[in-house]
């Protein structure tokens, strides 16, 4: 069994505007001033702040079990929206600010930030969007480099799963994940390319390190890809989610999808399918067409489907079959993020949107 982590970014909110509130410094130290989470082993929630002053990410601990992703996410949400109340902030779980100020973004103080908002301009002027990342540890970087090719076609069917940022600048889109739209103005993003192996990685990775294009290795926007930091493939295409339950979801998927790399279909997908995949996902959801892993399209959630049946043998070894069945179907009827803010916004406006954001937060899995 492969352990994994979740990484949430959140945005920080003015509740009487709902514009972005550069305060997340604030909440990071009154977190760590926290004790322990109550009834668990389980240390202080830990909040950092992200590439803007008014975004907020945690971690879970490294987990085995989803119980241990539910019991960390849901236990650092908490904490947050506990810390943030008591600051007088809102605390917004959508990919992409609905609400944002004219001015250009502040960029957190230090070295390596400054330096990547210099670099990036008006880009990182408007990077109000947030991400769920998916770890999962991986026995070699090799095996990280076979999982991530294997995994590279079914990216798309992550991300019409994790939509969840239909607003932007006070309207409605029309897409169901503006953040990935809003990502393809960075200089190295969408769907990695294959590699031949780790060393086919390295060696492209320092080419581009040595333009001028990106910053650092975490510079690097792909959807996937191995980091840096850990012994994992991070998988980055889905928005900040609503809900734990959309998360620890992802997660599941996304785990069971390394695990099964043996049996993963020998397909190479032409890239521009994989990139258009990824523009179907973002407009349309679960409600529109994907690429299929073999390069064919069809119903979005047919691909799930497809995708469910593919990892289903390591799901089951997992323990995570059940779950991940009543979420998927859960998605299909209730609708992805991207559906619930939009319901929650035709019932009861703005003041319906973020009474959501409130209740979503801290909603159990």
């Amino acid at each position: 069994m492969a352990t994994f982590g979740i990484e949430e970014e959140f945005l920080l909110v003015d509740p009487a505007t709902g514009l972005p509130a550069p305060r997340a410094e604030e909440i990071s130290r009154a977190l760590a001033a926290q004790p322990a989470l109550p009834s668990t082993d389980l240390p202080s929630p830990v909040g950092q702040s992200e590439f803007l002053a008014c975004q907020l990410e945690t971690s879970t601990i490294i987990c085995e079990t989803l119980d241990d992703a539910v019991v960390s996410l849901l236990g650092a949400r908490t904490a947050i929206a506990a810390a943030a109340a008591s600051a007088g902030i809102g605390v917004v779980p959508s990919g992409a600010a609905p609400r944002i100020a004219d001015t250009p973004a502040e960029v957190t103080g230090t070295e390596r930030y400054r330096a990547m908002g210099k670099l990036t301009g008006a880009v990182a002027g408007e990077h109000y969007v947030n991400g769920t990342h998916i770890h999962v540890a991986v026995p070699s970087r090799d095996s990280g480099i076979t999982a991530l090719n294997k995994l590279r076609p079914w990216l798309s069917t992550l991300a019409a799963l994790a939509g969840n940022s239909p607003f932007w600048r006070g309207m409605d889109t029309s897409f169901s994940s503006w953040r990935l739209i809003h990502y393809r103005r960075w200089s190295v993003q969408g769907c990695p390319p294959e590699f031949a192996d780790a060393a086919d990685y390295d060696r492209r990775l320092a080419r581009l390190l040595g333009s001028d294009a990106v910053l650092d290795s975490g510079h690097i926007g792909w959807a996937a890809r191995l980091s840096q930091r850990y012994p994992t493939v991070e998988v980055r295409v889905g928005d900040a989610q609503l809900q734990a339950a959309d998360s620890v979801l992802l997660a599941a998927l996304v785990r069971g999808l390394v695990l099964s790399t043996a049996a993963a279909p020998d397909s190479h997908p032409d890239p521009e399918l994989l990139d258009a995949g990824l523009w179907q996902a973002a407009r349309y959801g679960l409600g529109g067409r994907l690429m299929g892993v073999l390069g064919d399209s069809s119903a979005a959630a047919e691909q799930v489907d497809a995708l469910v049946d593919h990892i289903r043998p390591a799901l089951d070894e997992n323990g995570d079959l059940a779950y991940v069945l009543a979420g998927v179907q859960r998605m299909l009827t209730e609708g992805t993020g991207a559906v619930r803010q939009r319901a929650a916004y035709a019932a009861g406006g703005w003041d319906g949107l973020t009474r959501l954001y409130g209740s979503a937060l801290t909603t159990g899995a």
